[in-house]
């Protein structure tokens, strides 16, 4: 994943355009299976439009003796994205109204974007503004080679099918430069879940979209909104999965949906202290997916949230702010999701009262102090195995992680003491 996400990294990534289409290009390298689908500029979504597609070759600010002091080329970041075309030779008074840049972060590019209105600017670091300013009779050549026409937005999907039409829907976007905690650990977590997952039959069916934030799932809603609406039982936005700092999860709407469920089982097994949010501190495509009348039942699990980490959204979160261990990680959380989804059943006891555990090899025949401890939890899963708990239930009750609960719940079919009831 580090490696896939190296390779994507330099990429010019935007709403619409080539660095969508060349990303894509790579995911589909990777993922064999995935479609991929052009929107037209233009087409309704909801409240929303699809805007001109963008395209960039080149931009840069050069100085009077003809050097480029900011360059698209060295970092995508510099320019606004889907800036208008310019060229012209103006003084720094014009052009320090079309410079962005983050006082309290001297060394970072911030990352600045103007779809929905037609501007350019530039983003540089606030020391390189700081020095601009002791030249303010200076004059500068600013070039823009960029252009806005009627085209389309891309997006991919890939659906993996189940033995049941019920579905797990995994999101993940991919409209940002160069950034790569923010934007590069979703997709590539993705695509390897997606390896993962197309490597044995499934229970259910997986749905795997690679969209533009935002407006990409606000297009995939109003294309596919009934459909998921019916079929989806737990989703994930996967975003912000690479770094070591912290796991994180932000909630549904309501925070009750069964991949809220899910999420807080598998983060307080594998990292009791993980920050939790609420909806309230939403960012992401949780915003449509959970929105009133869509209603999804999607949660987001994360290492460090978008928002929360200071090199979140600046030139700063670079291939040294993740690592292979981060990504590993995320992947690690996401799998242990998909893994409780598939192995999640409802169980009943096939006796009334306790079994005679000892007749079946399962309990010490000689009673003395202590001789049950061992039997604790099979004992509480007996208690709970009431045909209304399904596995999750039963393992947060009993304060079991639901992979050691599975090795008891094995041990109990094996014996004849429990049964499978129904499918959730």
């Amino acid at each position: 994943m580090y490696s896939w996400t190296s390779d994507l990294f330099p990429i010019c990534r935007s709403l619409t355009g080539r660095g969508l289409r060349q990303t894509l290009a790579y995911l589909q390298g990777l993922v064999p299976e995935l479609q991929i689908y052009e929107v037209p500029t233009g087409y309704k979504a909801f409240d929303w439009t699809v805007p001109d597609e963008w395209e960039i070759n080149n931009a840069f600010i050069a100085n009077e003796a003809g050097e480029r002091i900011i360059d698209f080329q060295v970092n995508n970041l510099h320019l606004m994205s889907y800036s208008e075309p310019i060229d012209a030779i103006m003084s720094f008074a014009e052009l320090d109204e079309h410079l962005y840049s983050l006082p309290s972060q001297a060394d970072a590019i911030p990352y600045v974007t103007s779809y929905y209105k037609r501007r350019w600017g530039f983003c540089l670091t606030e020391r390189q503004r700081a020095a601009l300013r002791q030249r303010p009779e200076a004059l500068y050549h600013v070039k823009i080679e960029s252009r806005l026409f009627a085209g389309s937005l891309s997006y991919g999907e890939y659906v993996i099918k189940g033995e049941s039409k019920q579905e797990v829907l995994l999101s993940t976007y991919i409209c940002h430069p160069s950034m790569a905690n923010n934007e590069l650990s979703g997709p590539v977590v993705a695509a390897a879940l997606v390896q993962y997952i197309k490597a044995t039959p499934r229970r259910y069916t997986y749905r795997i979209i690679f969209i533009p934030e935002t407006l990409g799932s606000i297009v995939y809603l109003s294309k596919n909104l009934e459909h998921l609406q019916k079929h989806v039982i737990a989703g994930f936005v996967l975003t912000c999965l690479g770094d070591n700092r912290a796991y994180s999860y932000l909630a549904s709407r309501y925070g009750n949906t069964y991949a809220d469920k899910v999420a807080k089982h598998v983060l307080h097994d594998i990292a009791p202290d993980y920050k939790a949010y609420s909806f309230l501190q939403r960012g992401s495509d949780e915003r449509q997916f959970c929105a009133p009348g869509v209603d999804l039942p999607v949660c987001s699990i994360m290492r460090s949230k978008y928002g929360e980490y200071p090199e979140y959204h600046t030139s700063l979160d670079d291939m040294q702010l993740i690592s292979p261990e981060g990504l590993a990680g995320g992947y690690n959380a996401l799998k242990q999701c998909i893994d409780i989804i598939e192995n999640n059943h409802i169980y009943k006891a096939a006796l009334l009262c306790e079994p005679q555990m000892g007749a079946r090899g399962l309990y010490s025949t000689i009673s003395h102090k202590g001789s049950t401890d061992g039997m604790h939890n099979m004992m509480n899963v007996l208690a709970y195995a009431d045909g209304k708990n399904d596995l999750l239930d039963i393992a947060d009750i009993c304060n079991i992680p639901l992979v050691e609960l599975l090795q008891i719940i094995n041990i109990l079919v094996e014996n004849s003491l429990i049964f499978k009831q129904e499918t959730n």
